[in-house]
């Protein structure tokens, strides 16, 4: 597969780069700095050299002229580095430092604050439309998701499955994450139905078989590896008394899909239409980040059951996103947002569907999900143009 250019622009200084694996972290940073020194902390010699003596690094580096960059891949791998890199940085010799990592999780124990403001934190996601352009295809992109490794695969159905067995289970397990393998791996089944849905975590550890607590602290290792977000509920002067819980979304729709067993009583409609509401919000998340983070993402629902999908609020902004996988809409469809809309005014009514046609039903600008997707722009707003 040829080198694709992501939206993701890196900060002026030295930076973390985090994603979940497969993201394309380790493919950007060296095409981007090709005369980068790099530390391969997946590669078991590198992996032994510095976590035996992490000053080696030190050692490498003034050696180096003072401009270098340096990338070290996976530095969660021995957090230990932090420490160096943090000395180096101090001298302000101009040197920049590139740290990508899969995993927040040992970084927060070791001292990611001990960098606070002199190393940006960054992050990269799963392609979004507007990347790959007239290669995109909605359908393939709901059954396989967006994951650079799965796109450039001629297997990836294969990849998804090995992805999850090797990279998620073993990952966890490698890591010493969790004592149970066999209650985390039932947990990753039953999670997988809470994907685009409020997080119940009693209802999860119910089907699992596991304590809530014990559930509690399985999706805040999903989060540590960027493998999963929540949502939360829109609040802000609210009218009405909302929700209170966030909603559940796997980074990637492929993953999820992946994840989630199917069988006879599984309608397929159901699993898709979750799938496209997943998409819509990796999307989203990839838009919020590389334009800076300065927009926030969340849902609404009422205690009456009313809901919009999704509300994106920012400075510069603010739309409330319906999305439905159906190629006709009917006025019953728009009730969500008519309430939204009541309520705020000030906020922007989309309602994205899998139709061809755009259309405008009680003021309400409808438009095919797939037209939108590829539109999506950090540098524009979302629905300038449209």
């Amino acid at each position: 597969m040829e080198f694709i250019n992501r939206f993701f622009k890196e900060p002026e200084g030295s930076f973390f780069l985090f994603g979940p694996r497969g993201t394309g972290k380790s493919t950007w940073v060296k095409h981007r700095f090709k005369e980068a020194m790099c530390i391969d902390l997946l590669s078991p010699e590198e992996f032994r050299i510095y976590s035996a003596r992490p000053e080696r690094l030190e050692e490498r580096v003034r050696a180096c002229a003072d401009n270098q960059v340096f990338i070290i891949d996976e530095v969660q791998k021995v957090p230990e580095l932090l420490s160096v890199v943090h000395r180096l940085i101090e001298e302000k010799r101009g040197w920049k430092f590139i740290l990508t990592g899969s995993s927040a999780r040992k970084l927060k124990r070791s001292g990611v604050d001990l960098l606070a403001g002199r190393v940006l934190l960054s992050t990269i996601h799963p392609f979004i439309a507007a990347e790959i352009g007239k290669k995109f295809n909605l359908e393939h992109a709901l059954n396989y998701g967006l994951l650079p490794i799965v796109l450039a695969s001629s297997n990836p159905f294969h990849v998804l499955q090995t992805y999850v067995s090797l990279y998620i289970r073993e990952e966890v397990q490698m890591e010493g994450l969790v004592r149970n393998i066999g209650n985390f791996s039932r947990f990753l089944e039953a999670i997988s139905f809470s994907h685009a849905g409020v997080l119940n975590l009693s209802q999860v550890g119910r089907e699992c078989q596991v304590e809530r607590k014990v559930v509690e602290g399985y999706v805040g290792i999903l989060e540590d590896l960027l493998l999963s977000f929540r949502v939360p509920v829109f609040t802000k002067r609210a009218k009405r008394a909302v929700a209170v819980q966030p909603k559940f979304y796997f980074f990637d729709s492929g993953v999820y899909r992946a994840l989630r067993p199917t069988g006879p009583l599984d309608r397929s409609e159901e699993i898709h239409g979750l799938a496209v509401e997943g998409l819509l919000a990796q999307h989203l998340q990839a838009w919020i980040a590389y334009s800076g983070n300065c927009y926030k993402l969340y849902y609404w629902r009422t205690r009456s059951q009313v809901e919009v999908d999704f509300v994106v609020y920012g400075p510069n902004g603010f739309w409330a996103i319906e999305v439905k996988n159906k190629a006709r809409i009917d006025k019953k469809d728009l009730y969500g947002l008519r309430s939204f809309y009541e309520d705020y005014p000030e906020s922007r009514p989309l309602l994205l569907y899998r139709g061809k046609e755009r259309l405008k039903i009680a003021d309400i600008l409808c438009l095919p999900c797939e037209e939108f997707l590829c539109q999506l722009q950090p540098e524009k707003a979302l629905d300038e143009g449209l």
